[in-house]
């Protein structure tokens, strides 16, 4: 209901689990969809892992859930997804976030941000840097480097934009070369690609109206 009062967002289908939502995916193309953690049978992590496994979806997954633990959230970008918010986030939030999402933003909810990196670094980067992803780093320019690296801190576009005296502008050109010389869908995918080439380490609105597909679990029905 909140989705379908937006003018730039349409909704074109919905799902009650996981495996309905990987073949409604193949034939709606949505833009992003925005998907429940937990549902029967194929719950949304491998929802999500099953539609980001095709080489040619361009569709961003934005999880939401009650749930903030930090394996939901890791697993969660280990399987592609763009976002992740809590089902408590204010409406308006979360369109924006939707939005955010389908302009090519990465998306987590504030609460977890920080102890999601601690997770994802312990769990899935180690203690040294792949090689095959410093040998990628090779292709970009030392500015784009350094952009890189101002991403993987969560810096904003207008937040880098100050750290380096240029246009918010310039900072989006960069940010996009950056996602394509790499091939990389986002900017969860850079900030994930920067820590596991060693480039940091631990410390530390959409162009175009957006098609939306939400996946949840069922309501109890009456009668």
């Amino acid at each position: 209901m909140i989705l379908e009062t937006e003018p730039d967002v349409d909704v074109v289908g919905e799902a009650e689990d996981g495996a309905t939502a990987v073949g409604l995916v193949a034939s709606t193309r949505p833009d992003v969809v925005l998907m429940d953690v937990r549902m029967p049978g194929v719950d949304g992590i491998e929802a999500t892992r099953r539609i980001l496994a095709d080489p040619g979806c361009r569709t961003r997954v934005l999880m939401l859930t009650t749930f903030d633990m930090d394996e939901y959230v890791v697993e969660a970008l280990r399987a592609g997804a763009s976002g992740f918010l809590l089902k408590d986030v204010r409406p308006e939030l979360l369109v924006d976030g939707i939005r955010a999402v389908t302009a090519g933003e990465s998306l987590l909810a504030p609460v977890v941000t920080r102890r999601l990196i601690e997770s994802y670094l312990a769990q899935s980067c180690g203690a040294t840097a792949d090689p095959e992803a410093m040998r990628r780093l090779g292709a970009l320019t030392p500015r784009e480097n350094e952009v890189l690296r101002l991403v993987a801190r969560g810096q904003t576009n207008a937040e880098i934009a100050g750290t380096l005296y240029v246009s918010e502008t310039t900072v989006k050109t960069h940010v996009g070369r950056i996602l394509t010389k790499l091939d990389l869908r986002d900017r969860v995918q850079a900030v994930i690609f920067a820590y596991e080439a060693g480039l940091v380490g631990p410390a530390a609105r959409p162009s175009r109206p957006g098609r939306c597909l939400v996946i949840h679990r069922p309501r109890n029905r009456r009668g």
